[in-house]
């Protein structure tokens, strides 16, 4: 991903000590730094890592005016008159700050391992099992809407038989013997109890769940929350966990991307104001193919994420393409660790040596594999299953409104 994306932007002014003076211009956010640049020359008076950073921190500079200070590396920079104010800029400046914390400490414990091609296309495959778990997930939770959907048209059919039954008694004649017997059928019948079913929210599993900076609506002030996508839907939180709101997957009208690190979600209403959040985070990148997977036709790319969708797309669609040749040739490496598979005459020995897994590598690959596989025929099996179920609901319904015409017209009759 581009290091140089602009997150976000605010107009400030910053102290300047070489100067004593306040030089206005904008202060700019980027995945990995912090950049301001004066408005009159354009020059880049500030610009250091997200990495450096010793603290971030509300102050007053003269004793009134409320200032933002950033402590890098033993400097101490001032901003102040931010806009639309400090408390939205010193929000966001933080949650980016102690997730480049987060992200170095991970990035650091492993890079002491001993990085090789197994681990490597270990971590791929780890991620593509993550992503069909997902996905997995998702079906699931389908399948049990499916299934709720068949109990209740069940139940409808049972009411109609009973309707049924009401109406021959209604047109039969009163000197006809056997209409107290239709009159007890219904009432003596009692239907099996069924248990009833579990509520699926209190059961679905939490797909991912991330720290992020919420903007409601038009509100101006842009305050830290949760996000937790759930195979249903997404519930967005406070930093108390208090919910806020719950959007489920049918509800949602529109997601919109607006960076690589910020969405906007809208649900729509007629006669009172729409619901939306715009959400900001340094970790979005993850949700992203996530809500493109529950939302295929609802999310939209807006211009400045266009880039960042076609960058994650091509590597996405070579990786699928490529990735089971590249383990079998790795475990055919590891097979026969004197001839690397794949290699050409004249390969060169550190192309062999770094093509080579060990047998541990390959052992655990294969793990990965059979995994793989038994989630790929779940899958397969759950959608053939679906399929099935939409059947079922298809000839239901059609049963059930003839059924409905047909007790209509003879209700029309008796009146």
């Amino acid at each position: 991903m581009n290091e140089d994306i602009r997150i976000h932007s605010w107009p400030c002014s910053y102290y300047l000590d070489t100067s004593k003076q306040w030089i206005p211009g904008k202060l700019s956010l980027t995945p990995l730094s912090i950049k301001f640049t004066a408005d009159k020359t354009g020059e880049l008076l500030v610009d250091f890592q997200l990495s450096g950073i010793g603290e971030i921190k509300k102050e007053s500079s003269h004793l009134i005016f409320s200032s933002l200070t950033i402590l890098e590396k033993g400097t101490k920079h001032w901003f102040s008159s931010l806009h639309p104010n400090r408390n939205v800029v010193f929000n966001i400046l933080e949650h980016f700050w102690r997730e480049q914390l987060v992200s170095s400490q991970e990035s650091g414990a492993g890079a002491a391992l001993e990085s090789s091609k197994g681990k490597e296309l270990t971590g791929m495959l780890e991620g593509s099992q993550k992503r069909l778990e997902d996905t997995a997930k998702v079906l699931h939770s389908q399948g049990e809407q499916f299934d709720n959907i068949m109990r209740g048209l069940h139940k409808i059919e049972g009411d109609m038989d009973v309707a049924d039954r009401l109406l021959t008694e209604l047109e039969s004649p009163s000197w006809w013997p056997f209409s107290t017997k239709l009159w007890k059928t219904p009432l003596e019948w009692k239907p099996k109890e069924t248990p009833a079913a579990p509520d699926p929210k209190t059961q679905e599993g939490i797909l991912l769940r991330i720290p992020v900076i919420i903007t409601h609506r038009t509100d101006s002030n842009a305050k830290p929350g949760k996000l937790t996508l759930l195979p249903s839907g997404l519930e967005i939180r406070d930093c108390n966990s208090q919910l806020l709101h719950r959007f489920e997957s049918r509800d949602v009208d529109d997601v919109w991307v607006h960076t690589p690190y910020e969405i906007s979600i809208r649900q729509r209403f007629i006669g009172k104001p729409d619901t939306s959040f715009r959400l900001l985070a340094a970790r979005m990148p993850e949700v992203i193919p996530i809500l493109e997977m529950q939302f295929s036709k609802k999310i939209q790319f807006l211009e400045d994420a266009l880039g960042f969708a076609g960058a994650r797309r091509s590597p996405q669609a070579d990786l699928g393409a490529s990735i089971w040749q590249a383990a079998t040739g790795f475990l055919g490496a590891a097979a026969s660790p004197g001839v690397p598979a794949g290699s050409a005459e004249g390969t060169d020995k550190e192309q062999v040596q770094l093509q080579k897994i060990s047998q541990d590598e390959a052992k655990e690959l294969r793990q990965i594999l059979k995994k793989l596989k038994g989630l790929a025929l779940e899958t397969e099996a759950e959608l053939e299953r679906q399929d099935e179920a939409l059947d079922s609901i298809g000839s239901s319904v059609d049963r059930a409104t003839l059924t409905i015409e047909r007790q209509n017209r003879r209700m029309r009759k008796l009146t």
